[in-house]
């Protein structure tokens, strides 16, 4: 487990992709609810020009709150493979 002190709270993070990320090459996105084992899944799809990525994000206990999860990453996800608004 990793404990933050005050001292890591003064130091920025970056916000944008990681150095040699792929986000740049990125097509589309797209999120994916589903029901499993009695919880509701919430997955990511992105796009690549020659591949598909699905990654499993998080499980909700109602599929309302799973879909606003989904919304939200699918938001966030799409500003990043539009880039700045003000660029």
């Amino acid at each position: 487990m990793t404990v933050m002190t005050d001292d890591d709270a003064a130091v920025p993070h970056p916000t944008g992709p990681r150095e040699g990320s792929s986000a740049a090459e990125a097509l589309a996105v797209e999120t994916v609810v589903e029901y499993v084992s009695g919880r509701w899944a919430v997955d990511i799809v992105v796009f690549f020009p020659d591949s598909v990525v699905r990654k499993h994000i998080d499980t909700h206990p109602t599929k309302a709150r799973a879909e606003l999860s989904a919304r939200l990453i699918k938001r966030a996800a799409e500003r990043e493979l539009r880039g700045p608004l003000n660029g």
